[in-house]
């Protein structure tokens, strides 16, 4: 029996301000993610891509249209029942990483099962394996100021990862990286949507979106283009190649 899509978008609108000051951030936005796909959106400034982050991330409601997440309609939630859903369902990744300094790794990993209420022992063992699983178990015991970029990032997606959530949402994940420490980042997003995990990362780099599997642009708050990418057997060769 197939499943319905993970995330549905229905002619979702948002506004902001009112009257003269009125922006219209997203204009009638449907869009449908199903599990295990691995999605870039992208936009110039301006374009909406910012708000899109927030309404699917559960931390901003849409002014029209319906958000269902897994079946459930967000807008007829209230606070506690958001906040439960969006902990349980969306690990957050940012570009300015957001770890707490002068705490290690393996704390700043637990913070999200501290607040689910999980016992001490779960949720270190939790976190260990989190931290293991994107390459970072000899750096449990580091604080962030004795990371690299690169590595506080991971350490930033093994937090995502702790509660086991649905779907990654990264906000612009390698902006402030390098070019090695960027690659590193990507190939484990790739590893965990090969995994089965959604990944939606919201980006304006090309060397990031590359690496989705679907492609939706923003423009001017409506959807310019929504294409996935296919892969096909490259002529004469046994390997594929990514094509659109």
């Amino acid at each position: 029996m197939s499943h319905p899509p993970l995330i549905v978008l229905h002619q979702v609108t948002k506004v902001y301000g009112t009257g003269v000051g009125e922006v219209h951030a997203l204009r009638g936005v449907s869009l449908a993610v199903e599990r295990g796909d691995y999605l870039a959106i992208m936009g110039a400034s301006g374009s909406g891509k910012s708000t899109m982050m927030n309404i699917l991330g559960a931390l901003d409601l849409p002014t029209a249209g319906r958000y269902l997440l897994d079946g459930i309609d967000i807008q007829a939630l209230d606070e506690g029942q958001l906040a439960d859903v969006r902990n349980r369902m969306i690990g957050f990744v940012f570009q300015g990483f957001n770890l707490i300094r002068r705490t290690t790794a393996l704390a700043n990993v637990e913070l999200p099962l501290v607040y689910a209420g999980m016992k001490r022992s779960q949720r270190r063992k939790r976190a260990e394996a989190a931290l293991d699983a994107v390459g970072l178990a000899d750096r449990m015991g580091h604080e962030p100021s004795e990371l690299s970029g690169g590595q506080q990032q991971r350490v930033a997606i093994a937090r995502a990862l702790a509660p086991d959530p649905a779907i990654i949402l990264a906000d612009e994940p390698t902006g402030n990286l390098d070019s090695v420490a960027t690659a590193e980042v990507l190939d484990l997003f790739g590893r965990l949507n090969a995994q089965g995990r959604t990944v939606i990362t919201i980006t304006h780099e090309d060397d990031v979106a590359v690496r989705a599997k679907r492609v939706l642009r923003l423009h001017d708050g409506s959807v310019q283009s929504d294409r996935r990418r296919v892969a096909r057997a490259a002529p004469g060769a046994g390997n594929t190649v990514i094509g659109s």
